[in-house]
């Protein structure tokens, strides 16, 4: 019988760890260990349960995210480039690189789908009004091939598939809009509006998925997280004692806790508050989270 949500939940501080720009939690069942990035210190990170640091790889900043591989590699997305990350050697394999150059693009958010492939998009900033954002979203397929399946997104973030039907829901922070993805397939990606965050004043940052199919969002501009239900409207609702939450992950044996990353100092964002730049640990939300997937990206030697 599913948990009915909790109206106290518990916020902890999770570890000792501050970050400038914390981003893309991903929860490893395998070794119990919280995955995250510092994108603008290009810091690669493992948390135990305790919050205390496990690994670390120092890579070149910024960022913009990362999924776990099945070969215990880890499939990481540099400024202009995805990579495949040895951390037994430290190695980098280059799969494949943006199409287009610009000083203000680069790759952002992106996540493991359930084929194996690596969903990932960009962010184009300092736009001019008239000015069409280049880039978009990209998909690395188990062969390691990248390719680009849609365009006209500012600032994507939050790549992530519906743990049942197998949509992938992408939003554009710059929009203030989420989007919706059929399952991939050998046809084109063609999306449709899930929801629009404007009335919420914030842009919708990273984003996960509960057991039940809803989708929680990081609300990096109102302190909060919220959940939508399969409609695309918002429910549960929570305030995080920090300014600018950025992403989040069910993790925690019974994948009943929620990780949330923040800033404190994006470039854009800023905040100096105590707990901002800390990962905070969310207990007693009376959710549990969907297992994500992991890549299985396999590039020809």
């Amino acid at each position: 019988m599913p948990a009915s949500p909790a109206s106290h939940p518990e916020i902890q501080v999770f570890g000792t760890l501050r970050t400038r720009l914390g981003e893309c939690p991903v929860w490893d069942a395998r070794q119990q260990l919280l995955w995250l990035i510092d994108s603008r210190d290009g810091l690669l990170l493992a948390l135990d349960a305790q919050g205390d640091e496990r690994q670390r790889f120092e890579l070149p900043a910024p960022l913009g995210s990362f999924a776990l591989n099945s070969d215990g590699r880890l499939v990481v997305a540099l400024r202009e480039s995805v990579v495949l990350l040895d951390p037994a050697s430290g190695r980098l394999q280059t799969l494949g690189r943006l199409e287009e150059q610009h000083p203000n693009l680069r790759l952002n958010d992106g996540a493991a789908l359930a084929d194996g492939s690596f969903c990932v998009g960009t962010m184009h900033t300092f736009r001019e009004a008239h000015e069409a954002p280049l880039g978009g979203l990209y998909r690395i397929d188990p062969a390691g091939q990248m390719l680009r399946v849609d365009q006209g997104y500012g600032v994507v973030n939050g790549p992530v598939q519906h743990p049942v039907d197998g949509r992938v829901f992408v939003c554009d922070s710059a929009a203030r809009r989420i989007h919706v993805y059929p399952p991939p397939g050998d046809g084109p990606w063609l999306r449709t509006l899930f929801a629009d965050t404007q009335r919420l004043g914030s842009a919708p940052d990273g984003c996960c998925f509960d057991d039940e199919g809803g989708l929680w969002s990081a609300l990096v501009h109102t302190g909060e997280i919220v959940r939508f239900d399969a409609r695309g409207q918002p429910g549960q609702r929570l305030r995080l004692p920090l300014a600018h939450p950025s992403s989040l992950s069910f993790g925690g044996p019974a994948l009943d806790e929620l990780y949330v990353t923040s800033i404190s100092d994006s470039g854009r964002l800023s905040a100096s508050g105590p707990l901002d730049g800390r990962v905070l640990r969310v207990r007693g939300l009376g959710r549990r989270g969907a297992p994500r997937p992991a890549c299985n990206i396999q590039p020809p030697s």
